[in-house]
């Protein structure tokens, strides 16, 4: 019975060490201020590769620009050498920066070790690097291995873990960014140095490539805000507001430090600080402040810590921002300027006298800075003289000048015999001249037409020529009408001529002339008859050919025999198709003249699924409706069943010789089911089996559930089950479940109404007690267990963070958790 309890003491121990530290310190930053950094590691510069880390960093190998494989490192300012997707370091404002580049082994482990020394003991640091996947998304597949790193932080000596959180998965992406991760822990009494681990937590292979930067540690405290009377963490005012007097104080959250010693500091730029002597309290007044100050304050828990930059947290910065007043402005006579303090700036106020308008065009105004007023010159140009009769002027206000208008009178069209004279008296034209006379006695075809060029009359026309003539024809010209008169009749045309016949008058004979022929007689069919018609003047063909019979079988011919002179039928039908296979009929086809063969072989094609428990066998029945059925298998058994053990597709044929039935069927296996691990996840148990899908779960062995995670269960000894729905094989398996919570809200809900310890029995000596932030005990219990509802002397505690401290057969364990209201 004894090994019994020791050997739940080893896996309780083994459970809570894996709880208390992921719980208390996973992965995380700072949340208050921070010091500055006291530990800094970006692996330096250039643009070679190296050089290899300190001996004893590592327990991988260094190779330079030929890649590292699987366990090997290097450092460089890219991965351009080796296909990854690095194109820079991290580290701001780097020339040429390195990074530490790694390819994780194909075993887990640690990978980077570094002592950090320096350290103030009981004091909170924040531990942070930088972290990407330089594996490219179509690397390995596109299925490489994610990146999975572990940091721990140890005490000097290498026994105690004080913290350690995990990445979880980094997926390489198509442009990976660098991501960072950080941790906060606690050194303890005495404590100054602590070790610093990183772990791969994946498997090696193709992917799980990774680069890390820019290792920083520093100290962390309470969110500490600065703030003056108005509760304003800045304040800006004008120079013509100075000297400036104010008092500021330093606001602790006291989420980290239970005690807090100060000492000011002040800055004219806000980079180089130096401390106000005698200003240690959390309130400082400051005054004759003319110029821009920056006051903070250096924050530390215990006085020794406060000239130690390694233990002290810095406070947020209070910022007296001092504008510059500018010099007065240069003003006009009409503008007067004023000082506003809140814009520290100059208002001008004023206006110039408004310019005179309707001006005349030749007016100018002028503004006169020493009267402050517009003065007018301006004198209208002079009128021009010594203007033509036909010319008038107007003044243009638009161009200011005078505008002449008008032209002289164009000069009529003259004819050839014509002059014009212009007369300035009249301001007109005046024309003179005459024609010359047309001249007479001219011939009937004659015209007189008169030409402007030569200014005289010309005489056209010739008589009109005689015309031709047909032979019967005689022309004489006419000097009254001034044309050829003709004379004369065409001889008369024959008649009662045959409808082939034409007459055609001949103009050499002077005589018409009969021609043509009677057209000849055409050959004729057999059923033709010929007959000449006068009226047409053409043979007319009667009779027609006896109709070719009607109602043929699509495999007859009708041929026309011209001696007979009738219609001969032959041809015989198709002979139809014998042997023909059970499903199949004939059927004749006109269209084709052909017969067809109608029918398919009746098959039947069928999938059964069967489901084969892991080491069991299965009979397979082939059932069917075919009568007096034949079976064939493909494995060759002629049964209607068969027994199989190994999953796979099995296919049967099913006929009667006519009909055919084609069975498949398909066996998938379903393997028992495999633990992995039983894990405890806060206060839910989650199994992981190897083997995960479809699977029932159960705490009892009685009610099974699909889901592998049981939440909200109390802490204790369990029995787990896993079976498949469809098999009868179970597994069981013993887990020890504890956890501790993170908070209780004791409103009498049923719902973490208590702070809950009910593992006492499984240890021979337990002691549980329970602080306030200031250390004072509120509540113990020894060797039984806990139900504590959040109360002190009967009295509700504030909703605040409570530390509790638990021994286990000398084992201590501390850490917090909150009550909520």
């Amino acid at each position: 019975m004894q090994k019994s309890r020791l050997d739940f003491k080893l896996l309780f121990f083994f459970c809570i060490s894996l709880f208390s530290w992921s719980a208390i310190a996973q992965l995380g930053f700072c949340q208050g201020n921070s010091g500055d950094p006291i530990f800094v590691e970006d692996f330096g510069t250039g643009t070679d590769y190296g050089p290899p880390l300190p001996a004893g960093t590592t327990t991988y190998t260094f190779v330079g620009f030929n890649g590292p494989q699987d366990g090997e490192y290097t450092l460089g300012s890219n991965t351009f050498a080796y296909g990854w997707n690095l194109p820079n370091d991290h580290t701001p404002d780097d020339t040429n920066g390195k990074a530490l580049i790694v390819n994780a082994s194909f075993t887990t482990g640690e990978f980077y070790t570094t002592s950090i020394n320096g350290l103030c003991e009981n004091t909170t640091y924040e531990f942070s690097s930088w972290l990407i996947n330089i594996l490219p998304s179509s690397g390995c597949g596109g299925n490489g291995i994610p990146v999975n790193v572990k940091f721990e932080i140890w005490d000097i000596t290498d026994t105690n873990l004080l913290a350690s959180g995990d990445t979880g998965n980094i997926f390489s992406t198509p442009s990976p960014t660098w991501e960072q991760y950080g941790l906060v822990f606690q050194t303890l009494a005495g404590q100054t140095s602590v070790i610093l681990k990183m772990i791969n937590n994946g498997a090696g292979g193709c992917g799980n490539d990774l680069a890390i930067d820019d290792i920083v540690f520093k100290s962390c405290g309470d969110l500490i805000e600065v703030e003056d009377v108005n509760s304003n963490d800045n304040i800006t005012i004008c120079s013509s507001q100075t000297p400036y007097s104010g008092t500021i104080t330093a606001l602790p959250d006291n989420t980290v430090f239970s005690s807090h010693f100060y000492q000011w500091q002040v800055s004219a730029d806000g980079n180089t600080w130096v401390d106000v002597v005698g200003e240690n309290n959390a309130s400082i007044t400051v005054a004759g402040i003319t110029n821009t100050t920056y006051y903070r304050a250096k924050v530390a828990e215990f006085q020794a810590n406060l000239s130690n930059s390694d233990c002290i947290t810095l406070s947020d910065v209070y910022e007296i921002i001092v504008n510059q007043a500018p010099p007065p402005p240069t003003t006009e006579c009409w503008e007067i300027a004023t000082f506003d303090d809140a814009l520290c700036d100059w208002n001008i106020t004023g206006s110039q006298p408004e310019e005179p308008t309707d001006l005349e065009c030749w007016e100018t105004a002028t503004f006169n800075n020493s009267t402050c007023a517009w003065e007018v010159t301006g004198t209208q140009p002079v009128e021009p003289t010594g203007l033509e009769c036909w010319e008038t002027i107007t003044f243009n206000n638009t161009t200011c000048s005078w505008e002449i208008t008008g032209s002289q009178p164009v000069q009529p069209d003259l004819e050839c015999w014509e002059i014009a004279s212009f007369n300035n008296t009249t301001c007109a034209w005046e024309v003179t001249g005459t024609q010359p006379v047309e001249p007479t006695g001219l011939e009937c075809w004659e015209t007189t037409t008169f030409n402007d060029t030569t200014c005289s009359w010309e005489v056209t026309g010739t008589q009109p020529v005689q015309p031709n003539l047909e032979c019967w024809e005689i022309a004489t010209f006419n000097n009254i009408t001034c044309t050829w008169d003709i004379t004369g009749t065409q001889p008369a045309e024959p008649t009662d001529l045959e409808c082939w016949e034409t007459a055609t008058f001949n103009n050499t004979t002077c005589a018409w002339e009969v021609t043509g022929s009677q057209p000849v007689e055409p050959n004729l069919e057999c059923w033709e008859t010929a007959l000449f018609n006068n009226t047409t003047c053409s043979w007319e063909v009667t009779g027609s050919q006896p109709e070719e019979p009607n109602g043929l079988e699509c495999w007859e011919i009708a041929t026309f025999n011209n001696t007979t002179c009738s219609w001969e039928v032959t041809g015989s039908q198709p002979t139809e198709p014998t042997d023909l296979e059970c499903w199949e009929n004939t059927f004749f086809n006109e269209d084709t003249c052909e017969w067809e063969i109608q029918g398919t072989q009746p098959l039947e094609l069928r999938d059964e699924f069967v489901l084969l428990c892991e080491g069991q066998e299965v009979e397979l029945v082939a059932t069917t409706s075919i009568s007096n059925p034949q079976y064939q298998w493909e494995s060759g058994e002629l049964s209607e069943s068969i027994t199989i053990n190994v999953a796979g597709n099995y296919v049967v044929e099913v006929t009667d010789g006519c009909f055919t039935e084609i069975i498949t069927f398909t066996a998938t296996e379903i393997e028992n089911p495999e633990i992995e691990s039983i894990v405890s996840d806060g206060s839910s148990i989650v199994i992981n089996l190897v083997n995960s899908e479809g699977y029932q779960y159960s705490l009892d062995g009685v009610n099974y559930q699909f889901s592998n995670t049981f939440n909200s269960q109390p802490s204790g000894l369990y029995t787990i089950y896993v079976k498949s729905p469809d098999c009868d094989f179970v597994i069981s398996q013993e887990h020890f479940h504890f956890y501790i919570q993170k908070f209780i809200t004791p409103n009498g809900d049923g719902d973490n109404d208590f702070f809950i310890f009910n593992v006492a029995q499984f240890f021979v000596s337990s002691e549980v007690y329970i602080f306030d932030r200031y250390g004072k005990l509120l509540y113990s219990a020894i060797n039984t267990n806990v139900f504590w509802d959040g109360t002190y002397n009967g009295n509700n505690l504030p909703a605040s963070d409570y530390w509790y401290r638990i021994v286990l057969d000398g084992r201590e364990i501390k850490g917090h958790f909150a009550i909520r209201r």
